[in-house]
């Protein structure tokens, strides 16, 4: 029997492995842990699964794990999840990529970065500053393609959402959404606060990987001028 994993019905398709009750890098790791495990073990009917913060949503087909006892197919699943998790061992996950990203911070690439150093008594560039040094870790990709959450942002300029969310949020702003912060790969709408923008398509569909951003990589922003920005685009 797996020590740590959970499980429960997610609808009649879907069987949600809960591998913690916080946001940290210790849960983070038995996540992805246990994601390469049942990747690595094929079970019979499992179509998807779905990592986020502190578990994995794994979707099956139900007359793909059914058998010729009289367990349901939800009963057979958890069976064989349990089974395959029951020796788990986080630390064996090989290096994480280390991602650069530049950023031009502030005017109209970052409408909200004056407001968020007003917000913690600190001038914009303290906040450029304190943003650009991080070290971020990519917990989970979700809300839209590209999407990803990056934990580790100092405490000094965690700052609540938007009280109204912008109907439409232009590709590459970083924004800093509560404890975390994050860029948006696409235009769409979004509460997040802006204080720059990327001149990277972090999301491209014509790409071999779509995505820049993966769970498990490490991110770090790098500060650029608005005449790189616009000499990068070029």
């Amino acid at each position: 029997m797996s020590q740590f994993a959970r499980f429960s019905p997610l609808g009649d398709q879907a069987v949600l492995v809960t591998l913690g009750e916080s946001i940290d890098e210790g849960t983070h790791r038995r996540v992805r842990a246990a994601a390469a495990r049942i990747d690595a073990q094929a079970l019979a009917g499992v179509i998807d699964q779905v990592p986020a913060f502190t578990s994995i949503a794994v979707h099956y087909d139900p007359a793909g794990v059914a058998g010729s006892d009289e367990r349901s197919p939800y009963d057979r699943l958890v069976a064989m999840l349990d089974s395959a998790l029951a020796d788990l061992h986080p630390e064996a996950l090989p290096p994480p990529r280390v991602v650069e990203i530049p950023v031009a911070y502030g005017d109209d690439f970052g409408p909200d970065l004056d407001e968020v150093a007003r917000a913690h008594d600190l001038q914009p560039d303290d906040v450029i500053r304190i943003h650009s040094e991080g070290d971020y870790l990519v917990y989970m990709v979700g809300f839209m393609p590209g999407f990803a959450y990056l934990g580790g942002l100092p405490e000094r300029i965690a700052t609540p959402r938007r009280p109204s969310p912008r109907t439409a949020v232009p590709a590459g702003s970083v924004g800093i959404g509560g404890p975390l912060t994050g860029v948006y790969p696409l235009e769409a709408p979004g509460g997040w606060n802006l204080i720059g923008r990327t001149p990277l398509h972090i999301f491209d569909i014509d790409r071999a990987q779509s995505t820049l951003l993966g769970v498990g990589d490490r991110v770090r922003f790098r500060p650029i001028s608005a005449p790189d920005f616009r000499a990068w685009r070029r």
